[in-house]
């Protein structure tokens, strides 16, 4: 299995994380802008070529309610586009509340509210990752139980 890259998809920036080589950590990567639309897609394949990624994955943003409002519709339309267009397999991931939980470390951090802004969505990046890894180290413990 190659690398994951996240993304939490933003109007204005998205931030981006990846696992080690063998999938048991995320780290923050980087905060790219989403426009120019085509060279936010140039810098995700760029990524993607450069860290060995099997997998992109999309934070898939929910209502309160569970629904799926517009910017959930505008994250599956880019999951589809990475997969057309750039050939990348590409999965998304619920991230309820990330962006909170990454400010709320980065504050708890020390780190002042500029600082925070640079960091913080590559740092939700990296929770949406968190997340899903641990999911995968789960069901991989269930399959050694049962099997």
């Amino acid at each position: 299995m190659g690398r994951i890259l996240a993304l939490d998809v933003g109007e204005k920036r998205v931030g981006a994380a990846v696992s080690d080589p063998l999938g048991y950590s995320a780290q923050p990567l980087t905060v790219l802008p989403r426009r120019p639309h085509g060279a936010f897609l140039e810098a995700v394949a760029g990524l993607a070529r450069d860290y060995g990624v099997s997998l992109i994955l999309l934070g898939l943003p929910r209502r309160t309610t569970g629904e799926k409002g517009p910017e959930a519709q505008r994250v599956l339309a880019l999951r589809r586009e990475i997969e057309t267009k750039l050939g990348l397999k590409c999965e998304t991931w619920d991230e309820w509340l990330t962006t909170v939980a990454a400010e709320k470390a980065l504050l708890e951090g020390g780190l002042r509210r500029r600082e925070r802004r640079q960091v913080v969505d590559k740092t939700a990046a990296a929770l949406i990752l968190d997340g899903y890894l641990n999911y995968l180290a789960n069901l991989k413990n269930r399959a050694a139980k049962d099997g």
